[in-house]
C-alpha cells in the first residue's frame, strides 16, 4: 500500500515549513479503526477533503500492544526447554499478526468503498505498525489535518464513550485534529474559541489561509470580561477573516469555560466547535489540563483543535 511521502508540513491550517523543493500535495489523513466512529470518520474527511482541495488518506495503525509482531518468550518462567510449546505459541503469534493484518486491509477497503460513494475516487491506503500518536507524527510532514472518531476502538470496548488516545495525539501532533461523532452531518457552521492572546491571532492567520469554512457563519467567543481591550481584539480576529468571505459574528461571555462554550454553541446551533492547543492561555490550560476529558465527553459535535 503507498506510504505517504516525506518532508516538511506547508500552508492553509498548518505552518509553511517546507521551501526550496517539490511540493506534493498535503493530505487529510482519515484515521479508521473498528469503532462506532469509523463510518462518520470517513465522511468528515471525504467534506474536509472537499472543501480543501486536497487529496485523502486513509489509514489504519495496528497498535502494537494489541497485535504484538511476535512475543519475545527467551525468559519467561515455566516454559524450560519445552521446544514444542515456545513454537506453537510463535505460531499464534504470526497467526494473530496475519489475521490483524486482515482484518486491517478489510477496514480499509471498506473505507475506500464509503469514500468512493462519496465521490472520493483517488483516496490512498496506508497501514502501520505502532502506536497512534507516534504514527500520526512522522506522517504530519504529508498532512494537513488528521479526522478522528471521538469514541475510539479501544475505548468502546472498555465501556468508555471517549478515545483513550485522543489527548496524547492532541498533545504530541502539530497539525490540526478533527474530532468527530459518531453520525455525519455536513457542517454549515463553525466558531471559534478566542481569547485574544498572541496564540489565539495565530488560530486566526491558519483559518484565513484555509477556504474549509468559506461562506458559512464563523462564530468568535472569547470567554472572559466584557471589556474595550477584548471588543479591540475581537475586531481584530474579524477584519482578519473577512478575506476568506466568512460570515463572521463575534460574541464575549463570562463564565466557566466549557460550560460556556457549549451553551453558546447549543444556543446557536453551530456545528462546529475550534480550539487552539497550543501557547499558554486559558484555553491551553483548558485544553490540557484536567477538564480536557469531560470537554471531550460532553461533545456532541465535531471539534476541531489546532496547533
Amino acid at each position: 500500500m503507498p506510504s505517504a511521502n516525506q518532508g516538511d508540513g506547508v500552508n492553509a491550517m498548518t505552518p509553511n515549513t517546507r521551501e526550496n523543493k517539490v511540493q506534493s500535495p498535503l493530505q487529510v489523513v482519515a484515521c479508521i479503526d473498528g469503532s462506532s466512529a469509523a463510518l462518520a470518520v470517513c465522511d468528515y474527511s471525504v467534506w474536509a477533503s472537499r472543501r480543501m482541495g486536497d487529496p485523502l488518506l486513509l489509514l489504519h495503525v495496528l497498535d502494537k500492544e494489541k497485535y504484538p509482531v511476535r512475543t519475545d518468550m527467551s525468559g519467561n518462567i515455566g516454559l524450560g526447554s519445552r521446544e514444542q510449546l515456545q513454537e506453537e505459541l510463535v505460531n499464534l503469534d504470526a497467526k494473530r499478526s496475519k489475521l490483524a493484518l486482515e482484518h486491517s486491509r478489510v477496514m480499509l477497503d471498506e473505507a475506500e468503498k464509503r469514500v468512493r460513494e462519496s465521490g472520493i475516487e483517488d483516496a490512498s491506503k496506508h497501514q502501520r505498525h505502532g502506536e497512534l500518536a507516534s504514527s500520526l507524527v512522522e506522517l504530519e510532514p504529508d498532512a494537513r489535518m488528521f479526522v478522528l472518531g471521538l469514541s475510539g476502538e479501544s475505548s468502546a470496548a472498555a465501556g468508555r464513550r471517549v478515545g483513550s488516545q485522543l489527548e496524547t495525539v492532541i498533545r504530541s501532533v502539530h497539525r490540526p485534529v478533527f474530532l468527530v461523532p459518531d453520525e455525519f452531518t455536513a457542517p454549515r457552521s463553525a466558531m471559534l474559541a478566542f481569547d485574544g492572546s498572541p496564540t489565539a491571532f495565530r488560530s486566526i492567520e491558519l483559518l484565513a489561509g484555509t477556504p474549509v469554512f468559506k461562506g458559512m457563519p464563523f462564530h468568535l467567543l472569547l470567554v472572559g470580561a466584557d471589556t474595550e481591550k477584548h471588543r479591540t481584539q475581537l475586531q481584530q480576529a474579524k477584519d482578519a477573516l473577512a478575506p476568506q468571505g466568512l460570515d463572521v459574528h463575534v460574541a464575549i461571555r463570562d463564565g466557566n469555560v466549557e460550560q460556556t462554550l457549549h451553551a453558546y454553541q447549543e444556543e446557536h446551533d453551530i456545528d462546529i466547535l475550534i480550539m487552539g492547543a497550543y501557547g499558554h492561555s486559558r484555553i491551553r490550560r483548558f485544553l490540557v489540563g484536567s477538564t480536557t476529558t469531560k470537554m471531550l465527553q460532553t461533545a456532541k459535535k465535531p471539534m476541531v483543535v489546532l496547533r
